[in-house]
């Protein structure tokens, strides 16, 4: 296994095709579960120029306007040129009823435990989760920066400190590392659009993203760029524009900035656009949340969880553990403190995180506010998959 070694990861803005239509597929589900907690639906999105093409299966026992819930988040991540915006794309929806489905018609908080063990997941899927000591939220760093950049860049427009940026933007953080941790960082890649294609030129451009996304994004981080540090912006010249007019968008295109930037495994289902049933959603939120635990517990500075899943069990078939070798404890003792203090069954982990009421809960929605900066390692919302209240229960 490799101590040494210098790692990338990337980041996007809201206003990325893939993240948008990542952010309107989980505003539908927002709004179902609004309306009905424990409606279903599976909602896919993809957006071009001037298009927007929405596909969507669900139960048909709310009111939802699936188009105009597009336009809404068309309009808030920032789309007004006349190529692409909320008021004149063309939307195409398609639309089916999902047959009733009484296995899945459960209330969870009135549910025994033998009746949650009879519920069983419809998705064979495996899952990971993964947690580490490298930053506060205990997320690998180079996908902590490039959400940080990201943020920043967005910031930046929506604020008007660089009042000519349009929506799409993206990031990418190399990390040096030795003995396994972060040392220094390597290089940075900012790609900024603009709407004017005269204003400013791509020299008062590197400077301003320098001064107003580099400097105050990492400002407060113990690690800074270097003078040896290669910092990119726009390397390829002024982007004019961006968004889906100048590359395609689809739901669930980007799990990698979705999760942990590629450091650790994820699984290839897409997060958003699925109610809380979806084992291949939830089960990533379980794994995160006992791999979280694991490593606050300081049973190791590393720590994947895998769970796999197969159609017509509650339980998952397998449940591994890998820590890279930086368990203090040996890793069938950690899968057994697991098993033990963790309920990844189905309807217990819609129980436990209250999946189904979250919607309603949370002010402007929940699940769409997860579509940009990640699912996991999350600091500015309070997520139940990232509370590391079973530390202590797992210290043994």
């Amino acid at each position: 296994m490799k101590k040494d070694f210098m790692f990338t990861s990337e980041s996007v803005t809201p206003g990325h095709p893939d993240k948008l239509c990542d952010r309107i597929s989980d505003a539908i589900v927002d709004r179902l579960l609004q309306q009905d907690p424990y409606a279903r639906v599976i909602t896919e999105c993809a957006v071009s120029t001037g298009i927007v093409f929405l596909a969507a299966r669900f139960e048909p026992n709310a009111n939802v306007d699936f188009t105009n819930i597009a336009r809404k988040v068309i309009a808030e991540v920032g789309y007004d040129r006349p190529d692409f915006n909320s008021k004149t794309c063309s939307i195409l929806t398609s639309l089916e009823e999902l047959p009733p489905d009484k296995i899945h018609n459960f209330d969870e908080k009135k549910l025994s435990d033998a009746q949650i063990e009879e519920i069983p997941v419809k998705n064979q899927v495996t899952v990971f989760g993964f947690a580490c000591n490298q930053t506060p939220a205990l997320i690998p760093l180079p996908i902590w920066f490039a959400h940080k950049l990201a943020r920043q860049l967005d910031i930046a427009r929506r604020d008007k400190i660089l009042p000519y940026l349009a929506p799409d933007g993206k990031t990418q953080v190399g990390v040096e590392y030795k003995n396994r941790q972060p040392t220094r960082i390597h290089s940075m890649t900012i790609i900024a659009s603009q709407n004017n294609e005269k204003q400013p030129n791509l020299d008062q451009l590197r400077h301003d993203i320098q001064e107003a996304v580099i400097q105050p994004a990492l400002n407060d981080e113990a690690i800074h760029p270097d003078e040896n540090t290669r910092i990119f912006v726009n390397p390829d010249g002024l982007v004019i524009g961006g968004g889906p007019s100048l590359h395609s968008g689809l739901t669930g295109r980007k799990n990698a900035i979705d999760t942990y930037g590629e450091y650790s495994k994820h699984s290839g289902a897409a997060l958003s656009g699925k109610d809380p049933i979806r084992i291949d959603r939830i089960g990533a939120y379980a794994a995160r949340y006992a791999a979280k635990n694991v490593v606050a517990a300081n049973l190791a500075d590393e720590c994947e969880v895998q769970l796999s899943y197969t159609i017509g069990l509650s339980r998952p078939v397998s449940v591994e553990v890998e820590t890279f070798g930086t368990g203090k404890v040996d890793e069938q003792e950690i899968i057994a403190r697991l098993k033990d203090n963790f309920d990844f069954r189905l309807a217990g982990i819609i129980r436990h995180f209250n999946l189904r009421f979250l919607p309603s809960l949370t002010k402007g929605g929940f699940y769409q506010k997860l579509a940009a900066y990640g699912h996991v390692g999350r600091m500015d919302l309070e997520l139940p998959w990232e509370k590391t209240d079973k530390a202590e229960v797992l210290k043994g």
